[in-house]
């Protein structure tokens, strides 16, 4: 494995273990030259998941994109990278546990917004109000409301 910090080719690992329910290996490695650390992953190569776009256009499933999504949302808030890495590996299995080699970006956003109310309301209504585009305060409140309707019925 080559060091992405200096290019050696030289990088023991200082740290295996299984993650993903035993799907991925993860790899802490070392470098013998420049001594910085890094993380790298090993996961068996899955068929693709297609997304298919409100426009009708079709991406290649990107957790790493979803997880850029997620993490603005959760932004200054008391939400660790390893939740959120968990919260994505679960959306992404829920996806591919339909047996569908293709999903509808609706299906991705509500998936994750299902993980996020349970994360974290700022970051569920901070992704809501991206994804489901509101034009004005009155849908917002709405959606607030909704959460608060949840709240209730989920944490009686």
């Amino acid at each position: 494995m080559h060091c992405p910090f200096c290019g050696n080719e030289d990088t023991k690992v200082l740290d295996s273990r299984q993650v993903e329910e035993g799907t991925t290996v993860r790899r802490r490695r070392e470098c013998d030259r420049c001594l910085r650390r890094f993380t790298t992953f090993e996961k068996f190569e899955d068929s693709p998941l297609v997304v298919v776009k409100k426009d009708g256009r079709r991406d290649v499933f990107s957790r790493s994109k979803m997880m850029a999504g997620m993490l603005r949302a959760c932004e200054k808030r008391p939400i660790s990278i390893e939740q959120i890495e968990e919260a994505a590996y679960s959306i992404e299995k829920i996806l591919r546990n339909t047996h569908e080699r293709e999903v509808t970006s609706s299906e991705v956003g509500e998936a994750v917004l299902e993980q996020l109310f349970s994360l974290d309301e700022v970051a569920y209504i901070r992704f809501a109000s991206v994804y489901r585009q509101f034009k004005d305060i009155q849908r917002f409140m709405e959606e607030l409301n909704e959460l608060i309707d949840k709240r209730g019925t989920f944490k009686k």
